[in-house]
């Protein structure tokens, strides 16, 4: 069954511009920059706080938390529990980037113990939600081999065990909150070819998880980031200048093209 959201993404993209997040970071390696670069083209502000000792304090002053697992060091898994722990006592909303999880035994020993600390979001494409219930061995790296409707019962599963939602990346997006779903057909396959275009959407929807609800924020994020997605393809030559022209886009997409642009059902 579908639902709806109580507030259009048009709204809460003007509402994440003038209350500007802090999202504090625990990311990636490769794509730590142009997640920095994706927030900041939103409207919102970065701090990639990932070290422990700094993590937990930082968890409880920042507007939302993205823990990412593409390359989880010794230091940076600590930082993590430490962050998570912060933001559930202090009600920081936060998003767990279940990166690869499945066939690498670490990551995916974290994940399980990070869902936990119940995560407003859980984001990730099909294979890797699916491999995170429990119920299949991961993707081929961070690629997905499944389509989103393959995962839906895993995510519905997952989101019923957090109290969260979970959103599950493709070609087509969809958000569920455990008995649910809206489904986001906005987007572009050039996202495919860029390093960090799905660890960059994570970040901008622990931004949005500032605005309003978790359904309604992950909603939000893959909206604006794949309509976003879809007006920098539209000049772009190749993968690289599509990458430029996405922090552009991101920048400049307005609230009036959201309403008019965003396919959700």
């Amino acid at each position: 069954m579908s639902i709806r959201t109580s507030v259009h993404p048009s709204d809460l993209l003007a509402t994440l511009r003038e209350r500007e997040p802090l999202v504090q970071c625990i990311t990636n390696a490769v794509v730590t920059g142009f997640t920095a670069n994706a927030l900041l083209a939103i409207g919102a502000s970065a701090a990639m706080c990932d070290i422990p000792g700094e993590a937990g304090p930082f968890a409880r002053i920042a507007s939302g938390l993205l823990v990412n697992l593409g390359t989880p060091t010794a230091e940076q898994r600590d930082a993590a529990r430490e962050a998570v722990a912060a933001a559930q006592s202090a009600n920081t909303p936060w998003v767990l980037d279940p990166v690869a999880v499945g066939a690498l035994p670490i990551r995916t020993a974290l994940a399980h113990e990070l869902l936990g600390f119940r995560p407003a979001i859980v984001r990730g494409n099909a294979s890797e939600i699916i491999a995170l219930s429990g119920a299949g061995a991961g993707g081929r790296g961070v690629d997905a081999v499944d389509s989103a409707d393959d995962a839906l019962e895993a995510g519905r599963a997952i989101a019923r065990r957090t109290g969260g939602v979970v959103a599950i990346s493709g070609p087509i997006d969809i958000v569920t909150d455990g008995f649910d779903q809206v489904r986001v057909t906005n987007g572009h396959p050039l996202l495919t070819k860029l390093t960090g275009g799905g660890c960059a959407l994570g970040a901008v929807m622990a931004a949005f998880l500032a605005t309003e609800s978790p359904l309604d924020a992950a909603v939000a994020a893959s909206s604006v980031y794949g309509i976003a997605a879809e007006h920098a393809a539209a000049s772009a030559a190749g993968p690289g200048s599509f990458a430029m022209g996405l922090l552009d886009a991101l920048a400049a997409v307005t609230p009036a093209e959201i309403a008019t642009e965003a396919r959700l059902s």
